[in-house]
């Protein structure tokens, strides 16, 4: 993955009034575009007495699953700027419904962009976002005069220790950045002069929630 790629990690609600108008942003992680399409339908059942419910979501590892409805209001005014937040964002899998309970003054056409993208961005501000690493479960085994060694690396490095298993020796189980594993490994092999034995586990997706390594 060459771009940063964020999605959301916990949803969140938004809301802005804009001449009387309120414009309510509930932002959701979803997996599929049947989860997408589910959900803006829970919130059009949720809202019901509104006079708008826009919404805009990307599902997808390359984004398949685009969509935006401007649900009533003049084309192009917020299903596609709502769109563009996330976008813009880089967020993935993601889903965004605008709610908006008319308050009897007409907005204009730019008025409604801006105030539709202000909603989408005040309910990313009140959601978690996280952004999706790239990274390899590799097991170490090695003796107590190594672990120390490897503790220090891996602290210098940011690479996350997920498990370690004591017995007569130790093993250890790290979360390595896929960009830092080639160097990681010579660190290590030349720190315990090639006594470390070093197994790559498997590839895989993680986040850093609260300074810990979370696999996705």
């Amino acid at each position: 993955m060459d771009e940063r790629i964020c999605t959301v990690y916990q949803g969140g609600q938004g809301e802005i009034v804009e001449k009387k108008s309120r414009f309510i942003a509930t932002v959701r992680p979803v997996n599929t575009e049947e989860e997408a399409v589910s959900f803006v339908e829970e919130m059009k059942k949720k809202y019901w007495d509104a006079r708008h419910n826009c919404h805009a979501f990307t599902v997808g590892d390359h984004r398949e699953f685009t969509r935006s409805s401007d649900d009533g209001e003049p084309s192009g005014t917020a299903g596609r700027p709502m769109l563009d937040v996330l976008l813009g964002e880089n967020l993935y899998n993601t889903a965004v419904v605008v709610t908006r309970y008319f308050g009897g003054v007409l907005l204009g056409t730019g008025g409604l962009v801006r105030a539709y993208s202000a909603a989408v961005q005040e309910g990313l501000r009140n959601s978690v976002i996280i952004e999706k690493k790239q990274g390899i479960l590799l097991k170490v085994d090695t003796d107590y005069q190594g672990l120390g060694k490897i503790q220090y690396i891996s602290s210098e490095r940011g690479i996350f220790v997920q498990n370690v298993f004591y017995t007569d020796a130790v093993s250890m189980e790290l979360l390595v950045p896929s960009e830092a594993y080639g160097s990681f490994v010579k660190a290590v092999t030349e720190a315990t002069s090639g006594r470390a034995g070093m197994e790559k586990i498997k590839d895989l997706c993680y986040a850093v929630i609260d300074g810990k390594a979370e696999v996705l």
